[in-house]
């Protein structure tokens, strides 16, 4: 996998590519309502928050939220936002957390997994920050469990490239379990659609999914030529929604 530096390139578009409507945003808090504790507030870590998309949903659904997030140019994003009073963004990683040990009810990793460099200190790291007995909401894709998006068969290799971006299933499992976390539920979560085709052809070509950074130009022309041809048979039809996969992992006590 290529490493993308969103200091350097995304960040710009990344707000646009991958914004949430309210409705998807409400099927994913609903969703992460259903794996945390009833209680409130709870205190909460999104973890790669990037530009912020999640991080003030988050706080407004269940409590304060720290946003931990690399990325010099992703969290200036986050913060040109209209300031939530519950939300604070830090520089950090998976990898290296900057709150106290034992100190957040629940940590929400969002599309970020695959990025992590050293993921066996982020399965340690993940626990220190954790109370006992609280969870980790991972929404990543694997190898062998992925939502397989309409569009990505009409880019030469497609599906073959976007797999070899994440890990399988079992070895997420098996890297957490060993390290003394317990699955607490595993499912899928069918997310609303962003609009017509037309609408996410434009999103794509923003190219702020990791898939697109692996292509060559000429893959990418390819790719896009066909997408836009499939397209424009009917550019107002709604863009198909795909189950997407969340792991629930559950801290030891």
């Amino acid at each position: 996998m290529r490493r993308i530096d969103y200091d350097a390139e995304q960040y710009q578009d990344y707000s646009r590519g991958r914004a949430f409507t309210q409705q998807q945003l409400r099927t994913w808090l609903s969703a992460f309502a259903a794996a945390l504790p009833e209680q409130r507030p709870l205190a909460g870590l999104d973890v790669g928050s990037g530009t912020g998309r999640f991080t003030p949903a988050l706080a407004q659904a269940f409590g304060p939220v720290t946003g931990v997030e690399p990325s010099i140019r992703m969290r200036e994003m986050a913060q040109a936002q209209p300031p939530h009073p519950d939300v604070r963004y830090l520089p950090g990683s998976a990898e290296d957390i900057p709150v106290p040990t034992g100190s957040a009810d629940y940590a929400l990793m969002f599309l970020s997994w695959h990025h992590v460099q050293d993921k066996p200190q982020a399965v340690r790291e993940l626990a220190r920050v954790l109370k006992p007995g609280r969870r980790l909401l991972l929404r990543a894709n694997f190898s062998d469990h992925h939502p397989r998006p309409w569009w990505l068969g009409h880019f030469p290799r497609g599906f073959e490239v976007d797999a070899s971006l994440f890990q399988p299933l079992h070895e997420v499992i098996e890297m957490f379990t060993s390290a003394g976390w317990r699955v607490a539920g595993f499912g899928t979560v069918t997310e609303p659609s962003v609009g017509t085709r037309a609408d996410m052809l434009e999103r794509l070509r923003l190219r702020t999914h990791s898939f697109f950074a692996q292509l060559s130009p000429s893959e990418l022309e390819i790719g896009f030529h066909h997408l836009e041809q499939s397209v424009a048979t009917d550019p107002g039809a709604p863009a198909p929604v795909s189950a997407e996969p969340l792991l629930t992992l559950e801290r030891h006590h």
